[in-house]
């Protein structure tokens, strides 16, 4: 099992480094971006608009499992794919398919990166990282996230958001499938403009992961680099 050294006290500067290594890994769960980036001004929203973004909240507050496919279009157009698997509150599995060495698992209180390839791996407190409100057993987007714009038509709705405490500065586009309600796909744009897409395939919600998924123990040379 993975030895983890005592958490020191992260500064704000460390909080956008790690969100930024993580999300970049993760295929964007969450917002990211840089120190500097400008925060945008949050949407006024009618009634209406209101009511769709606690439908939304619903939707994400309906179910404890979530697991499928992801396809991700990274800044350059560099494409990578593989399967996911979330366990509410706080597991998270991100499988990349090969040559994409990377694995990202949350056990319930760190966040770890293994890089399988340069056979390294970092860990991170998942309360310091943007995963914090996704993985969360409840969430309420109009409280605790940054509405910047809201748009929807008989097809498709869409919600842009940034985290209102502005710990991991960037913005997140949530993008529905308005007919049947589903997750299509989401949208990250950093501090810096970069955007990376993801596509989401075969959805499933009823059927619980194995909880070993979310354990992870890295093989001896890993362990020994990290001491």
């Amino acid at each position: 099992m993975i030895k983890f050294m005592s958490v020191k006290t992260i500064s704000r500067s460390q909080t956008a480094r790690i969100a930024t290594v993580i999300c970049m890994l993760v295929a964007g769960l969450a917002v990211w971006g840089s120190q500097g980036a400008e925060a945008a001004k949050e949407a006024k929203l009618s009634a209406n608009e209101k009511a769709a973004i606690q439908k939304i909240t619903t939707y994400f507050n309906s179910f404890k499992f979530l697991q499928g496919e992801f396809v991700q279009r990274g800044p350059s157009g560099h494409i990578s794919q593989g399967v996911f698997y979330m366990s509410k509150p706080g597991r998270l599995r991100f499988e990349y398919t090969p040559p994409n060495p990377f694995l990202v698992v949350a056990d319930g209180s760190y966040v770890i990166v293994q890089d399988r390839r340069m056979k390294r791996a970092d860990h991170y407190p998942l309360s310091v990282t943007p995963l914090r409100l996704v993985l969360s057993d409840k969430i309420d987007l109009l409280a605790e996230a940054k509405i910047i714009h809201f748009y929807q038509d008989p097809t498709v709705m869409s919600l842009t958001l940034e985290d209102k405490d502005q710990w991991v500065p960037g913005q997140l586009t949530l993008v529905f499938d308005n007919k049947d309600f589903a997750l299509q796909q989401w949208v990250i744009i950093d501090g810096q403009g970069n955007r990376t897409t993801i596509y989401l395939t075969k959805l499933e919600t009823e059927k619980e992961p194995d909880p070993e998924l979310f354990k992870i123990v890295l093989p001896r040379e890993i362990e020994s680099n990290n001491k």
